[in-house]
């Protein structure tokens, strides 16, 4: 028992919108009904009581005409409405009592209470409780030798003030009843279309849909929410969209090395092999798998914006000769590594210098007819690779489409590929604050140049 309720005091309050709302609607009209509950409540109380004083005044003074204050002293005089006037009526000349009402005793409540009343002179009215019911009594001083004590039962006067108070206590519930229930309608009314929103944003992020909901036909409100439903929407389809890219771009980049593997063990178990080439394959094995978590490290570490802040520098020639040892080089076509300083510097790290040179040279050994030349050098804002092939060239009419990924100028050309390698090299040169570029001035063949920082 006590723990339900310890629950019951500890319930928090309602967890929808909608619900809040209407406790809230209903707390301040809760309160509002109960100041004017009291506020008219109180009119009414105090407007009939002036109700029953004039009444006991006007009594008072229609007594007074009856009473003889002359040099004979305090006499009443007869009258046709004697018994009217006589009701709940004491007449006083001085302290002693000319007249009382029959059923009013000479030591009863209601004729001390009218002794003091008169006593005090002037006019002057009190209310006396008794068990039957209160009473009202008002004095009326007649010439300063005579007084005139009328009375006047208050029980219909507050049965009728009881009558409207459970009236209006009874009017409150029926309001405070409806503004609950209208409130929780046109609430729910009124949110319906932020729920709608709601399951539009969220089957749309889930699709990763172009929809927006704009601003056309809108609430300022809703029109607001619905601006920045949009953005989230958007960053969520790009950071979807980023996701894929890093997918195709580790399938795309461990392809080479992951080929390396397949090819040494097909050679391997082919047919015996001596110590010293087993060996050899697993020293190739070996490294292939090292350039994949090089590929892995360097491209994760890209995802995380953290490329461009990474420290280092990378000799140029050592990492443009180890590409032209590791990628498969057709026989008819000769790779040249042109550096005439030796000791030049990029300032990348070695495994993102690999990165962004090797989609190029791939590239450039895909389509040469003969030879693909690398060409590196100094230039007053940093070093400059030139990748040229002596193939066929990229289309004038693709020139403008060459970095978009997945996107190449003859998907049916015959050579493998999925069209990543070029925006990759080019995102990641980016990154280390360089670029590549394609130079459509090149005659016969293709040039992509890569610009980066010196070390």
């Amino acid at each position: 028992m006590t723990a339900n309720l310890s629950r019951l005091v500890r319930r928090p309050a309602p967890r929808t919108l909608r619900g809040r709302l209407s406790l809230v609607a209903l707390t301040t009209a809760a309160f509002l009904m109960v100041i004017l509950t009291v506020v008219f409540n109180t009119v009414v109380r105090q407007h009939l009581q002036r109700q029953a004083d004039d009444e006991l005044r006007t009594r008072a003074a229609a007594v007074a005409t009856t009473v003889d204050t002359g040099r004979a002293g305090v006499r009443v005089l007869e009258t046709s409405n004697d018994e009217l006037l006589d009701t709940n009526v004491w007449i006083y000349a001085g302290p002693r009592l000319l007249e009382r009402p029959p059923s009013a005793p000479v030591t009863g409540l209601l004729t001390r209470a009218a002794a003091r009343l008169a006593a005090h002179g002037g006019q002057h009215c009190t209310t006396l409780a008794r068990s039957a019911g209160p009473v009202r009594l008002c004095s009326q001083a007649i010439d300063g030798t005579a007084a005139v004590v009328t009375a006047l039962d208050l029980s219909p006067y507050r049965s009728s003030a009881d009558t409207l108070l459970l009236a209006s206590l009874t009017l409150d519930a029926v309001v405070l009843a409806c503004t609950y229930v209208l409130t929780r309608l046109a609430v729910g009314r009124a949110l319906r279309p932020v729920r709608t929103m709601t399951d539009q944003a969220t089957q749309w992020s889930a699709v990763a849909s172009t929809e927006r909901f704009g601003t056309a036909e809108q609430p300022a409100e809703l029109a607001r929410l619905g601006t920045s439903l949009d953005a989230l929407l958007d960053r969520i389809r790009a950071v979807l969209r980023h996701e894929q890219q890093l997918t195709r771009e580790l399938s795309h980049e461990l392809r080479t090395p992951l080929s390396r593997i397949i090819a040494e063990l097909d050679w391997w178990q082919a047919r015996p092999r001596s110590e010293a080439e087993t060996r050899a394959t697993h020293a190739a094995i070996a490294d292939a798998a090292q350039s994949m978590r090089t590929i892995c490290d360097t491209l994760m570490d890209d995802a995380r914006d953290s490329a461009s802040t990474a420290p280092g520098t990378a000799d140029v020639l050592p990492v443009l000769r180890l590409l032209t040892e590791r990628l498969e080089i057709p026989g008819h076509v000769q790779v040249v590594v042109d550096v005439p300083h030796p000791g030049m510097e990029a300032g990348v790290l070695p495994a993102l210098l690999e990165r962004i040179i090797s989609p190029l040279l791939d590239n450039a050994l895909r389509y040469a007819r003969s030879h693909v030349t690398l060409v590196a050098s100094r230039r007053p804002d940093g070093i400059r690779i030139d990748v040229d092939d002596d193939g066929p060239g990229v289309p004038r009419s693709f020139a403008g489409q060459l970095f978009q990924p997945g996107r190449r100028a003859e998907p049916g050309d015959g050579h493998g590929g999925a069209g990543l390698g070029l925006s990759l090299a080019r995102r990641l040169a980016r990154s280390a604050g360089g670029e590549v570029s394609y130079d459509e001035q090149r005659a016969g063949g293709a040039r992509f140049v890569v610009s980066l920082p010196a070390g």
